[in-house]
Parts: structure tokens; C-alpha cells; sequence
């Protein structure tokens, strides 16, 4: 990491550029890591104000490395914002552990709401946890910003629910359109966990791009979260001789499905959906994740300015390599600060008002905007696992 002299001293550079940022919806970014000094407004009468947030993670359990990986994202990104805007804006993170389970979800929020009088919360980390903790923080008129949660019908749960998660319906069909022209794809199978909604959702994805692309679809199978064995619905798919296994899955299940796969010799190609993009499947697969595909908004091989400082601050913190989901937390605690600091004040009601107008923000999972729904407007980027990595599919 850089060091403190270089943060205060680009942080004082960056204040001309403050004015120019308004009220979040003209152009606006997250400074590439350490270079310290967001380009924001600073609070009404020129004070500084404390803002408390909340974060609801799976930080235990089975999926403990998308929360984990989150984590460290809003800490690297609080330390840098809490640096960068001194006199100005101080935030504070209250973390709480759902455990990937939806009650866990709903007592969270209704603690960090009801006890701990946050402002808003980011979080939490699974869909399924969203719809049914969302409908909670949105009847409290506090703002939920989800960070990983990209199943369709996100944002109807209501005015304060937003996310910077690109749905699957966006990246799915980007992964299936490179697959397709580069690998001359004919004849699909889809296996998926039935009992997850993110799971639900990207199948479902899954199979109506396949219709739309006029592929053949030649069998489908479903397991749920927690199986070990997969075989016998591998062997299945494997008779009906499909060139390519499409898998909507969490990374631990979904990294054991391809594993399986390939041993059964299943040698097409497999393509994934959003749950596989973090270095665990590279552990739990081993080689049998070479060539998997999928799209995510970030990649830390991207030969970006603002995403390799990002990722040389994350090494330097972590001593490995940051994933999309840490990519997207970062962005997340960024585009609060910037919404927090125009709103001039810590208020659930103002600070709604400002993140629904966010336009044109650069972070380092990529542009984005929010429709009119609070919906993320972005690009997905396809990558292949390739030697222990997710590096650009060529």
C-alpha cells in the first residue's frame, strides 16, 4: 500500500475536483486504492458528522467466503474514505452474521435498524436473504444496498432496496453469447439447486437464453445446497450427450457439480452463473475448473489503472488476490460516502434520495448508473478459469 503522505497529498489534489461531483448525478468515481480523497461534497455547514452502516454478511456457514470476501472489501474502502475525508465525514461499519439463512437475515437487519440506528445497511449477501429481510429495512424507510444479489424482482421489493449487483439476466446471456460463438455450441444441459432462489433464478435465466438462441436443450437436473454426491444426475445428463453443462450454483456445490462432472467425463463445455466467481472453486475443483465460464463486472487481471490499484492496495492488506464480491463491497461503501456526503447529513430519508440519483459512477467492478428502478446499469465481462485464475475469455 501507498503511503500516507501520498494519501493526504493526492487527497488535497482531489478537493478542486470536489464541486464539479454535485449531488451525485453528474460524473462521479471511486479514486483508484490509496489514492486517497473522494470526489465529494462536503457536509452542509462544513462539520463533520458520523455515520453509522450496517452490513448483513454470510460470514459462517458454507458460503463464508462471498461474506468474508465482502468484508474486507468495506474495510479496505473504510479506511481509505475514512482518511480521505476527514473534517468532513466519519463512517462507521456495524457487522452483523446471517449465516446465509433468511431468519438470520431478518433478525440482523431488524437489530441494526431497531437497536443500532444505522443509517442504511449494505447487505446481505444471498437473494434468497433480500427478499425476505428487504421487505423489513423497506418498511422502516432505510435504505438496503445489496452487494451480490443479482435474482430478478430485487428492486420491487420497494424504494429503499437498491444494488450494484448486475442481474443475472445480464450476465448470463453475455457468458452463453461468447460460449456459443467461440465454442460452436449446439445442445445444452442445465443442472441447478432447487432449493436457493439465486440458484431458481439463474436456471431459469439459463434456459430461456438457450430458447432464445435456439439451442437444444437435452436434460435438465436439479440437487440442493448441502449434497455431496452428484453422480447420479451427472450420469444422467451425460447420456443425453449435451456440448455444454450449464450449472447454477453457490461456488461450493457448484464447484463439486464440475469436479464430478469432469471425472464422469463430461468433456464440453461448462459455463456457470455468478455464484462461482471467487477462488474457492479453484480450491474445491482443483483442475477440473479449467476452461469454466462465466461473466462477472470485475476482473483483477483487467489492465485497468483505477482496478489494479484496487487490487495491489487488497494484496498488500490481504496478501491475496480480491474477488468480484470484494470488488463490488468497496464500490459499495464509495458510492455511500459520496451519497452520505451530498446528503450532508446521516438521514435515512436524504440518503435515499441521493442513491437513487446516482449516475455515471466509476468504481473498480466497472460504470455504473441506476434506472429508474435503482436497478444497476452496467457490463458484464466473461472470463475462463484458466491455470488456478479467471482471466478474460478471448
Amino acid at each position: 500500500m501507498k503511503g500516507f503522505h501520498l494519501l493526504k497529498s493526492l487527497a488535497t489534489i482531489s478537493l478542486g475536483a470536489v464541486l464539479m461531483v454535485g449531488c451525485s448525478s453528474g460524473n462521479t468515481s471511486a479514486p483508484a486504492a490509496n489514492e486517497g480523497g473522494a470526489k465529494q461534497e462536503a457536509s452542509a455547514d462544513g462539520q463533520e458528522f458520523t455515520a453509522k452502516i450496517g452490513v448483513v454478511g454470510f460470514l459462517s456457514g458454507s458460503g463464508a467466503a462471498y461474506g468474508e470476501a465482502q468484508k474486507a472489501g468495506l474495510e479496505l474502502a473504510l479506511g481509505e474514505l475514512n482518511e480521505a475525508n476527514k473534517g468532513k465525514l466519519k463512517m462507521e461499519l456495524k457487522f452483523e452474521d446471517s449465516g446465509g439463512d433468511k431468519e438470520g437475515a431478518i433478525n440482523a437487519v431488524n437489530k441494526l435498524i431497531n437497536q443500532d440506528n444505522v443509517v442504511a445497511i449494505i447487505g446481505p449477501t444471498l437473494s434468497g436473504e433480500m427478499f425476505a429481510a428487504g421487505p423489513v429495512a423497506n418498511e422502516a424507510e432505510t435504505p438496503i444496498f445489496g452487494i451480490s444479489n443479482t435474482s430478478e424482482g430485487i428492486n420491487d421489493i420497494g424504494e429503499y432496496v437498491f444494488r450494484n449487483s448486475l442481474p443475472e439476466s445480464i450476465a448470463i446471456p453475455t457468458a452463453m453469447k461468447a460460449a456459443v460463438e467461440k465454442n460452436s455450441l449446439k445442445k445444452v444441459a442445465l443442472i441447478y439447486a432447487s432449493n436457493d432462489d439465486f440458484s431458481v433464478n439463474g436456471y431459469k435465466v439459463m434456459k430461456a437464453t438457450a430458447e432464445k438462441m435456439g439451442l437444444e436443450i437435452t436434460g435438465e437436473a436439479t440437487f440442493s445446497n448441502g449434497d455431496v454426491d452428484f453422480s447420479a444426475q451427472l450420469t444422467k445428463l451425460k447420456q443425453t450427450n449435451p456440448d455444454a453443462l450449464l450449472v447454477s450454483a453457490l461456488y461450493k456445490e457448484g464447484s463439486m457439480v464440475v469436479k464430478k462432472a469432469r471425472e464422469l467425463g463430461i468433456t464440453g463445455t461448462i459455463l456457470g452463473g455468478n455464484g462461482f466467481n471467487n477462488p474457492k472453486v479453484f480450491e474445491i475443483a482443483g483442475p477440473a475448473a479449467e476452461g469454466l465460464i462465466v461473466a462477472t463486472p470485475f476482473s483483477p487481471e483487467k489492465q485497468d489503472d483505477k482496478v489494479q490499484a484496487f487490487v495491489k492496495a487488497f494484496e498488500a492488506k490481504y496478501n491475496k488476490k480480491p474477488d468480484q464480491f470484494a470488488a463490488q463491497a468497496y464500490d459499495s461503501l464509495y458510492i455511500m460516502s459520496q451519497s452520505l456526503l451530498a446528503a450532508g447529513k446521516a438521514d435515512r430519508e436524504e440518503l435515499r434520495g441521493q442513491l437513487a440519483q446516482l449516475k455515471d459512477f466509476t468504481g473498480v467492478s466497472g460504470n455504473l448508473s441506476f434506472d429508474e428502478k435503482r436497478n444497476p446499469i452496467g457490463d458484464a465481462v466473461v472470463v475462463v478459469a484458466k491455470e488456478g485464475k479467471f482471466v478474460p475469455f478471448e
